[in-house]
């Protein structure tokens, strides 16, 4: 089984001073272009989710046949988004999953469930400060 670590990452909190947030360095690849980015690891999170220039930078155009849906998050805010596919490398380990690519830029970069979490079992491990992806042998996106 191949295991790839990331460490927890310091950042500012307004409720504690400084919080311990899981991120993970990975790369997103299209056909045309390939961008390593750091993604919040998110449990909470249905799919993966970008921010309007990320999606340029990878390619994806907005076409007129494109069906816009919507996302809300705690705020209960809807968010427009179009389904779009990427190959998504953790590691060593390639992966084809579905993202949000979200049509306004005022959103995180969440590494989300559909398409990975399935693929893989994941330990948030708080007292070590890292997030540790196992996968199963034979998974490939």
């Amino acid at each position: 089984m191949a295991v790839t670590t990331f460490r927890y990452r310091r950042e500012p909190s307004q409720a504690f001073g400084t919080t311990l947030r899981p991120i993970a360095s990975v790369l997103l690849a299209t056909s045309t272009a390939r961008l390593e980015v750091a993604m919040y690891i998110d449990s909470g999170a249905d799919m993966t989710l970008i921010p309007f220039h990320l999606g340029r930078s990878l390619g994806f155009r907005q076409r007129p046949t494109d069906r816009v849906l919507e996302l809300s998050g705690i705020s209960g805010a809807g968010v427009p988004y179009l389904l779009r596919t990427v190959r998504l490398r953790i590691g060593t380990r390639w992966l084809k999953i579905r993202l949000a690519w979200v049509l306004i830029e005022e959103v995180p970069l969440l590494l989300g469930r559909a398409d990975l979490f399935p693929k893989c079992q994941i330990l948030f491990d708080e007292h070590d400060e890292r997030v540790l992806f196992t996968f199963r042998s034979g998974e490939m996106g």
